[in-house]
């Protein structure tokens, strides 16, 4: 790979006085300095397809400059996990010569290879909190590797982003505008004893791509309904079912022991806008966003779909009121002290499926395939739907040594496909 050129974006319009404070709401200060990563492939179909030309750089940069107007925060800089100065420094933006057809990429679609086509390592120094790497292919084709800092925007303010990026590159009108409350909506709060990085492991997690189609995960479905033996369930969604087979699975499969001083955490990553009251707009930006835990039992492991499920369950109106009141930062120090010295074992769930993936285009087509990188959380399971819906993909972290063992157990072989469309 070759940087052509490297250059600096800034807002279209200056950020006017008032807005140049942001302050972090406490759901922002919790994140882990990293970056909310994706890459979107979009093959040169035709002839009439070429997107190595300075047309397109130079549409890409201006929609990119005006859209950061509006989105003023991702153009400034953090200052001591506090507030962001919205000081219009601007973003980068790489142009970059990869010396390899779309096709090879999109045969191997290995989470540790979509690193090189984004401008930031996945936990980066945060100098910048937002930047675009134009990735352009022998065969024509591009990738387009958008990184957000997690410390200003969920997964969720993500794609907003990038929606409304791409609608500016249309020439769309009348667009809503981003609405940046989170602090109003969280007030930021004393965080003694905890620190964003403990989660980050630097060396020794590898991340693999496991497909599960919709034939595999109605036969969980069916096998949850026959274990529990009655019809006055509620029907269970695939990421509960998913989420409880998976870590199941990585338990048996690695052997990990149920010790007396030792608590199992499942943790479901979710989006809190529809939930609050009165509800908020998918246009709230920022880490709108709490963590459901589930502590499993030691009973069978369909049974732990069920506690999933009332675990969600209980994170309503009610709860996240308690959450805007500060109600639960006085545990957040311990909890985190808890899982470094071993005493709680996390797993963590996030589910991007639903989520307008393919929806956001710049005039040439949806992308053919579209991916996040690896990610440094032991234990970090990501859901997506496939290209295709018909199916789902688990990108699934762990240890080198635990992934040996968990890729080669026998009853996850059964249920997974070969490849995903």
């Amino acid at each position: 790979m070759e940087v052509i050129s490297r250059k600096i974006i800034k807002p279209s319009s200056p950020t006017l006085d008032h807005l140049r404070h942001y302050q972090l709401s406490f759901t922002d200060q919790l994140c882990p300095p990293v970056y909310n990563s994706f890459v979107f492939f979009y093959p040169a179909d035709d002839a009439d397809t070429k997107f190595d030309n300075l047309e397109i750089l130079e549409q890409l940069q201006q929609s990119l400059s005006s859209v950061l107007t509006h989105f003023y925060p991702l153009a400034g800089r953090l200052k001591d996990n506090i507030y962001v100065d919205c000081n219009d420094g601007g973003v980068p933006f790489l142009r970059v010569r990869v010396k390899c057809k779309l096709v090879h990429v999109l045969e191997s679609r290995e989470p540790g290879e979509l690193n090189k086509f984004l401008p930031f390592e996945f936990d980066g120094d945060h100098e910048f909190l937002s930047g675009v790497q134009f990735n352009i292919f022998e065969c024509g084709g591009i990738g387009i590797g958008l990184s957000i800092s997690h410390k200003i925007s969920d997964i969720f303010s993500f794609f907003v982003f990038f929606k409304s990026w791409a609608a500016t590159f249309r020439g769309e009108p009348d667009q809503e505008r981003p609405q940046f409350e989170s602090a109003t909506l969280f007030p930021a709060g004393s965080l003694l004893g905890y620190d964003p990085r403990n989660a980050i492991f630097k060396t020794n997690i590898v991340a693999k791509r496991f497909f599960f189609s919709k034939s595999s995960i109605e036969a969980l479905i069916a096998k949850y309904y026959k274990a529990r033996n009655t019809e006055k369930l509620q029907r269970p969604s695939p990421i509960d079912v998913l989420s409880a087979f998976l870590w199941s699975r990585i338990v048996a499969a690695t052997m990990v022991e149920w010790k007396a001083d030792t608590v199992h955490e499942l943790v479901h990553y979710m989006n809190l806008r529809s939930i609050m009251c009165p509800p908020r707009s998918e246009y709230s930006f920022g880490n709108i966003s709490w963590a459901a835990k589930t502590v499993p039992s030691m009973g069978e492991g369909c049974n732990l779909v069920s506690q999933i499920r009332e675990s969600i369950k209980k994170v309503d109106s009610e709860y996240v009121k308690t959450l805007q009141g500060g109600g639960m930062l006085g545990s957040v120090g311990e909890q985190v002290q808890r899982v470094a010295r071993g005493e709680v074992v996390r797993f963590t769930f996030t589910s991007l499926c639903g989520l307008p993936i393919y929806e956001a285009h710049f005039g040439w087509g949806k992308p053919i395939w579209a991916g996040s990188p690896s990610l440094t959380f032991k234990n970090q399971i990501v859901f997506t739907d496939t290209v295709s819906g018909e199916g789902i993909e688990a990108k699934v972290h762990l240890t080198e040594e635990d992934m040996v063992k968990f890729q080669d157990d026998r009853e996850l072989l059964e249920l997974v496909a070969p490849n995903a469309s």
